[in-house]
């Protein structure tokens, strides 16, 4: 799974299950986020005691720093990209145009996709259909550099951007706590400004130290299940260790209760079967899935949770869709949120 966005690719699962799987996420792309933190058992969400739902906004460096260019970097698709100008940027996933405003060249951005939904780039324009790239979208904006990962696609779309004399420059997926570092310094060397990557890489390791030191230790370690959930398709799918979650669900003291059931890749068919062997004691969501399932009344509905002691406490814990999985600079906050819901009473 792409860092910031909600396209599970399932291991195992039917044909079917992918058809399906993309057409929900077409229907649903646009929506607003909703905000649920819903460890109160509320039906649609409310907010858990200790935890605090802050802004949808990313926090850029004091100063926009000043490119020196031109710069060459490594593709993780094996090219080597040079950029000439970081004038007009354009990150094709929300991890990544958070990023770049972190770094402080959010006024030098000039396209969004649909998972990116922070403030400031509100206002630019979408150029992806669904989750899928429009070529002609972006080079319609004129764009000087251009940013993606493993899962952008459609291929041809990249290669089409490519063809027309446009840097771009591919990224591994993060997956991980230990991604956040890399992934940082190589947007900051691309766009010629490593100075302001290693400014916000000490500044983002800091603050993730910090929330990982901030996580109650009393209790033992909660089983967490990851599911996600795109109820107007009946798409519903458990976490395993490919998933991008279990690095957050370890970070905050509990474990990956798909990794623990001995599921394999990143996501299979939830069924009661697989719940019950799994077996949590709280489960992760993404706000907007939790909302297209009814809230906690209507995830309780779905076959096994009501029997799992997650569902039997009603121990649901929700982050924002575009947050949960960015692995980036809002990172720390994603793991301030998950340990405020995940142990409410002893949050610090």
């Amino acid at each position: 799974m792409s860092s910031s966005t909600t396209r599970p690719q399932v291991a195992r699962g039917p044909a079917l299950l992918l058809l399906l799987l993309g057409l929900v996420l077409a229907l649903t792309a646009c929506s607003t986020a909703t905000g649920t933190a819903t460890g109160t058992g509320s039906d649609t969400g409310g907010t858990t005691a200790g935890a605090t739902r802050s802004p949808d906004a990313v926090e850029p460096l004091p100063a926009e720093p000043v490119p020196r260019l031109p710069a060459t970097t490594a593709s993780a698709d094996g090219r080597q990209v040079t950029v000439t100008s970081a004038e007009r940027i354009i990150p094709l996933n929300g991890s990544l145009a958070e990023l770049v405003f972190s770094l402080g060249l959010g006024p030098k951005a000039v396209a969004r996709d649909v998972s990116t939904t922070f403030q400031q780039a509100a206002a630019l324009p979408v150029i992806t259909q669904a989750h899928e790239v429009s070529a002609e979208g972006v080079l319609s904006l004129h764009p000087t550099v251009v940013l993606a990962d493993r899962s952008t696609g459609p291929a041809e779309a990249i290669d089409q951007i490519r063809a027309a004399g446009v840097p771009l420059l591919v990224l591994d997926d993060a997956k991980r706590l230990a991604d956040v570092g890399p992934r940082i310094d190589t947007v900051a060397a691309a766009l010629g400004i490593p100075d302001a990557g290693r400014q916000l890489k000490e500044r983002t390791e800091q603050r993730i130290a910090a929330a990982e030191a901030a996580v109650p230790t009393a209790g033992g370690r909660p089983k967490v299940a990851f599911l996600y959930l795109r109820g107007s398709a009946s798409v519903y799918l458990l976490g395993g260790p490919a998933s991008g979650a279990g690095s957050l669900i370890e970070a905050v003291g509990g474990e990956d209760a798909g990794t623990a059931a001995g599921l394999t890749g990143d996501f299979t068919p939830l069924t009661s079967e697989a719940l019950v062997k799994a077996a949590p004691d709280a489960i992760l969501v993404m706000s907007k899935g939790l909302a297209s399932v009814g809230g906690v009344d209507g995830l309780l509905k779905l076959p096994g949770v009501a029997q799992t002691p997650a569902g039997l406490d009603r121990r649901i814990v929700s982050i924002e869709d575009g947050q949960l999985l960015s692995y980036g600079p809002r990172t720390p906050q994603v793991l301030r949120e998950i340990t405020a819901q995940l142990h409410p009473a002893g949050a610090k």
